[in-house]
């Protein structure tokens, strides 16, 4: 070989062996960690999902590892999801909505196939029961991402019914729901047990999670891991010595003051610090599995998305004088204090600190994920969700996505009503079942509260929503509630939740703010 071709190998051979980390990170598949908080509302995080708005965020609770994630990825504004925590966990898995894949809440169908007729006998409506189980021809996150060569874990809470190993996890908890993460007597109620270690079970299930991760790194298998946390449902739990340091807070203590309690007297479900000492132990679990996945040399191939499972109505807020509600109503509602929430997600190609203002929502996850992993999300059959993957990067969404309608649907009665929901872009109309001759449309833009029902001077823009939404649900075959012939008016103004029911209902014209919104 003359000198010049040697000179001419060389400098490709050279170039090849510079360049092959790069083409095997570019080949190699990234993993991804679901972060799934239960109950949390919209402005539970110390992080304001919207900048410059103050109750958009918690005060007094510390989060940094939280903090910490936002600053690296990016904050999602208008991040929706399920008003209860089953539904939103079967959107997440299937890609499809409520309407379509049919559980739209956790109660017992009573050997009825559509209809409860027997647990409302006297209500305005006869609800709709829900499917009991995720549906067999439904594909799941992790059967999506096998064939993609991807491992999946499920860990913490399930409460979809059925065993998570059918729906292709392989590492898993089993079919749990609540009770798991509730770990202390009934003889607990007055104060937390010097001896609790492991809260909500938040530090088994983030040391499972850890071993999961280290496992697939060292056999060199990419990996979907679902951490999906007990934690922040109600029967709050922390480490006590959390909770001390929340006791110690000026606002806590000025609350104490206020109700005529003290940190020795109050109730363990009445105690903010308790709460505030829950979302601290639980950002620490969050920063472990941060760690570890730094720990590992994977922090540049793995996406971790932080979201919640349904809205809330976090009374914590209020600790801090002037603070109010953002959003009108809570969990089991489709008003925005039920289905908005907070979301974050880290990962490869998306910019630090950067903020998308669309809407999106728990049933895009699945060909987002699929997306990442390499497959075409649209050869997946009958889902409702699209992939966020391009908008992650930075592509400017376009006014098809951005105006697309988004479902919620709520056929039940429970504390709340049957009643429906579509969002598309910046307007929303719901639906009351109850009530159809009150339509109801609101400007989200200029009113996030829900405060001024529009319908009267948008008519035409009311019945378009309306048309989708009802030609949607017939599409996909959604249930939906009739008039009951039998309604007893007396009984249902005797019925428990009543006050509240006729009280985030629906309304014509303005409706009067509560107490604690602004």
């Amino acid at each position: 070989m003359k000198p010049l071709q040697l000179v001419l190998a060389w400098i490709v051979t050279t170039a090849l062996f510079i360049s092959m980390p790069r083409m095997l990170y570019a080949a190699e598949k990234p993993n991804i960690v679901l972060l799934f908080i239960d109950d949390w509302a919209w402005n539970g995080t110390p992080v304001p999902m919207h900048d410059g708005m103050e109750n958009s965020r918690m005060p007094v609770l510390q989060m940094p590892n939280i903090e910490r994630l936002a600053r690296q990825g990016m904050k999602f504004t208008g991040a929706y999801a399920s008003p209860q925590c089953s539904p939103s966990r079967v959107c997440l898995q299937t890609g499809q909505s409520s309407p379509r894949n049919g559980f739209t809440v956790f109660m017992n169908d009573r050997g009825q196939d559509y209809f409860d007729e027997k647990s409302y006998p006297d209500f305005p409506v006869i609800p709709c029961v829900s499917d009991m189980t995720i549906d067999a021809d439904a594909v799941t996150i992790p059967e999506a991402l096998k064939p993609l060569g991807y491992v999946s874990a499920h860990l913490g809470k399930w409460h979809m019914r059925g065993n998570p190993g059918d729906e292709g996890y392989v590492l898993h908890d089993g079919d749990t729901s609540n009770t798991p993460g509730n770990t202390l007597p009934d003889g607990a109620k007055q104060r937390l047990p010097e001896d609790l270690t492991d809260p909500k079970l938040m530090f088994s299930v983030t040391e499972k999670a850890i071993g999961f991760m280290s496992e697939q790194v060292k056999a060199g298998r990419p990996f979907y891991l679902q951490v999906s946390h007990y934690a922040m449902h109600e029967g709050r739990e922390c480490l006590p010595a959390t909770r001390e340091k929340y006791t110690r807070h000026p606002l806590v203590q000025a609350y104490y003051q206020k109700i005529g309690q003290t940190a020795e007297t109050i109730k363990r479900k009445e105690d903010p610090a308790i709460w505030l000492g829950m979302g601290d132990d639980l950002d620490g679990c969050i920063g472990a599995v941060l760690q570890r996945i730094g720990e590992l040399g994977i922090e540049d191939n793995t996406y971790v998305v932080l979201v919640s499972d349904n809205g809330y109505r976090h009374k914590e807020l209020l600790l801090k004088n002037g603070l109010k509600q953002p959003h009108h109503a809570a969990k089991w509602w489709v008003w925005q204090g039920g289905i908005r929430v907070p979301m974050i997600v880290r990962g490869p190609g998306i910019k630090a600190g950067s903020v998308f203002e669309g809407n999106v929502v728990n049933y895009d996850f699945l060909p987002t994920f699929v997306d990442w992993a390499g497959g075409d999300p649209t050869t997946l059959k009958n889902i409702d969700g699209m992939s966020l993957a391009s908008y992650m990067e930075g592509h400017e969404p376009t006014e098809t996505f951005l105006k697309r309608n988004l479902y919620f649907h709520y056929p039940h009665y429970r504390s709340s009503m049957p009643h429906s929901a579509v969002v598309s872009g910046t307007r929303k109309l719901l639906h009351f079942y109850e009530r159809p001759d009150i339509p109801m449309l609101f400007d989200l833009a200029e009113d996030r509260g829900e405060v001024n029902n529009i319908a009267h001077t948008q008519p035409e823009e009311h019945q378009r929503l309306y048309d989708d939404m009802m030609s949607y649900f017939d599409k996909v075959g959604a249930r939906i509630p009739k008039p009951n012939p039998n309604h007893d008016a007396a009984a249902y103004r005797n019925s428990k939740e009543y006050e509240k029911r006729i009280e985030w209902g629906p309304f014509t014209g303005s409706r009067q703010l509560e107490e604690d919104e602004e």
